[in-house]
C-alpha cells in the first residue's frame, strides 16, 4: 500500500463517519455578497477557536472565515473546560465575525444568536428538537431525558472581532459518551447525520440571524432575537441553581431573558436577580 493509499484508508476507516467535503461546502456557502468568505477543513487540531483567533491576529482571516476540524484534541468550553471526541463524530468549527458599528454592549448576544441558529439549523436538517440551556448549551432528548449534545464558546479576536466556536455531537455512540449526561444527534434519533448537510444548514441559518441582528444595530428586540431565544430556551420556567463567581449560589425560578441577554432568576422572596455569568443547573421538581 502506498502512503497515499494508507492516508485514504485512514480517512475512511469508519464508514459510518465519512469525511467532510470541503469543496462542496465552499460551493454551497461562499457566494458574492454573502457572509461566508472562506471555509477550510483541517483533519486535526487542538482548538479551532484558538487557531482562528491566531489567524485573525495575524491578518490572515477575514470576517466570514469558517474553520472546521475533523478532530479536535483540546476543545474548550466555558471556564476553560477541556473536551474531545472521536474523529469525524461531530461538527467542530469556529467562525470569525466583525460586528462593526454594533454597540459593544450588544456583542454579548452573539453566543445566544449562535445558539438560536444552531438549534434551528439542526431541527431543519436533522429533524431533532434541539433546546437551549442558558447560556451556551445545546440539549437533545435521549430516552426521555435531556442530554447535552453541544456547546458554544465566544472569544474576542482583537479590537473588532469575535470568534464563535461550536461543538456538536453528531454520531457519538452510547459507549463513547464522555459522561452519562451527554448525548448526540444519533442517540436522539436524528433523521440525518450527514455532517455536510448539517453544517450547511447551521451556517446558512447563522448567516440569516447575524444579518438580521446587524441590520437592527444589534438590538435583540427589534431583530426578534430576544423573543426567538426565549422561545427555544429550556431553562426558562424551570427551578435552577446558579453557581456564581465568588462561590456564591442562587436558587430560584428562571423567569426571563433580559435585554442584555442575562438570565433573570426570581427567588422565593420575589426578588428578581439578573445573572450574566455562571453555571446553571436545572433542578428537578421536589
Amino acid at each position: 500500500m502506498t502512503p497515499r493509499d494508507a492516508a485514504d484508508a485512514s480517512r475512511w476507516s469508519d464508514l459510518d463517519r465519512p469525511p467532510l467535503n470541503a469543496v462542496v461546502l465552499r460551493r454551497g456557502l461562499v457566494r458574492e455578497g454573502g457572509l461566508w468568505t472562506a471555509v477550510d477543513v483541517v483533519p486535526r487540531t487542538g482548538s479551532t477557536n484558538s487557531d482562528l483567533v491566531a489567524l485573525a491576529a495575524a491578518g490572515k482571516a477575514d470576517e466570514g472565515s469558517v474553520l472546521v476540524a475533523e478532530e479536535q484534541t483540546a476543545g474548550r468550553g466555558r471556564l476553560d473546560r477541556q473536551w474531545s471526541a472521536p474523529p469525524r463524530s461531530g461538527l467542530f468549527f469556529s467562525v470569525l465575525l466583525r460586528p462593526a458599528r454594533i454597540p459593544l454592549d450588544r456583542w454579548g448576544w452573539l453566543p445566544l444568536l449562535t445558539g438560536v441558529a444552531v438549534a434551528t439549523g439542526l431541527s431543519r436538517a436533522a429533524g431533532v428538537d434541539t433546546a437551549l440551556k442558558w447560556p451556551n448549551d445545546l440539549l437533545v432528548t435521549v430516552g426521555g431525558e435531556e442530554r447535552k449534545a453541544g456547546g458554544i464558546l465566544a472569544e474576542r479576536a482583537g479590537e473588532d472581532g469575535v470568534v464563535v466556536g461550536v461543538g456538536i455531537n453528531v454520531t457519538l455512540r452510547a459507549g463513547e459518551l464522555p459522561v452519562p449526561q451527554a448525548g448526540s444527534l444519533v442517540l436522539a434519533d436524528a433523521v440525518s447525520t450527514d455532517r455536510d448537510t448539517l453544517l450547511r444548514s447551521v451556517l446558512r441559518t447563522l448567516e440569516d440571524w447575524y444579518t438580521r441582528w446587524r441590520a437592527a444595530d444589534g438590538d435583540p428586540a427589534v431583530s426578534g432575537l430576544q423573543e426567538a431565544y426565549a422561545a427555544g430556551c429550556a431553562t426558562l420556567g424551570r427551578t435552577v441553581r446558579a453557581e456564581l463567581p465568588g462561590d456564591r449560589e442562587l436558587i430560584g425560578k428562571a423567569t426571563a431573558i433580559d435585554g442584555d441577554g442575562r438570565l433573570v432568576i426570581t427567588t422565593n422572596t420575589g426578588a428578581r436577580e439578573p445573572v450574566g455569568a455562571g453555571d446553571i443547573v436545572h433542578l428537578r421538581p421536589a
